[in-house]
């Protein structure tokens, strides 16, 4: 099990399933199978590492997003509202898989918190093909900092602190007026024929590459609008 604050779970939220097994199946190399609920989950050498959902609701957006674990969720959905932010989602039991919720920090971007029962969360990350890390882009980043920091203090600064999780102003990467948000960030061997690839498949390169802390990052969206990032380790 993942350790509350960790980055353990994402998943996309698509009008079209069968497009999205097309797209990120050949530029991840993932394979796929029936989930809970019509999604489906992603593998890659056979480890879970997504899922795709069907976006039932065509106002609600296109969009990845990433949980965060919670081992009890009740107490950190109390502890996000405390700290001024929102419950969108409250916690739901998804099948014998665990249970998840659906938050807001105060500048409203969503993120997700998942307590695992028989589903805990990547099967692998930190390889090429798998979630590596999650950046969160703020206005305000002490404000971030003091939000994320007091809410999943020991996975960001605890002495077995190995975070995959960062924060930087909206305004590094995006125009100013873009809200805060998350964007989920796949690893790949190199960057600049992954996004080769994103353009051949139909999606749109949004930003990058430019080279960052943890290394060259471009993000894009896929040919349904859903934005994520490819980063190449250095």
């Amino acid at each position: 099990m993942y350790a509350e604050g960790v980055p353990c779970w994402v998943d996309a939220q698509l009008p079209d399933l069968d497009a999205g097994r097309r797209f990120y199946g050949e530029l991840f190399g993932w394979t796929f199978e029936d989930a809970y609920g019509g999604s489906v989950w992603a593998r890659l050498d056979g480890e879970p590492v997504a899922a795709l959902a069907h976006k039932a609701d065509g106002r609600m957006p296109t969009v990845w997003t990433v949980y965060f674990a919670a081992p009890d969720i009740e107490a950190t959905a109390r502890r996000v509202l405390a700290a001024g932010g929102q419950v969108v989602m409250a916690p739901l039991r998804v099948a014998r898989l665990g249970v998840a919720a659906l938050v807001t920090d105060p500048e409203n971007a969503v993120f997700g918190l998942w307590q695992a029962d028989t589903h805990p969360g990547f099967g692998r990350r930190r390889a090429p093909g798998a979630f590596t890390w999650a950046q969160m882009y703020t206005r305000d980043t002490e404000r971030a900092n003091a939000f994320y920091g007091d809410l999943f203090h020991d996975a960001l600064f605890g002495p077995d602190a190995d975070p995959d999780f960062g924060r930087a102003p909206v305004s590094d990467v995006f125009p100013a007026e873009m809200p805060p948000h998350f964007v989920v960030h796949f690893q790949v061997a190199d960057c600049g024929a992954a996004l080769d690839t994103v353009i051949r498949l139909g999606g749109r390169v949004r930003a990058g590459p430019f080279t960052a802390s943890y290394g060259t990052v471009a993000v894009v969206s896929d040919n349904q609008g859903a934005s994520f990032a490819l980063l190449e380790r250095h």
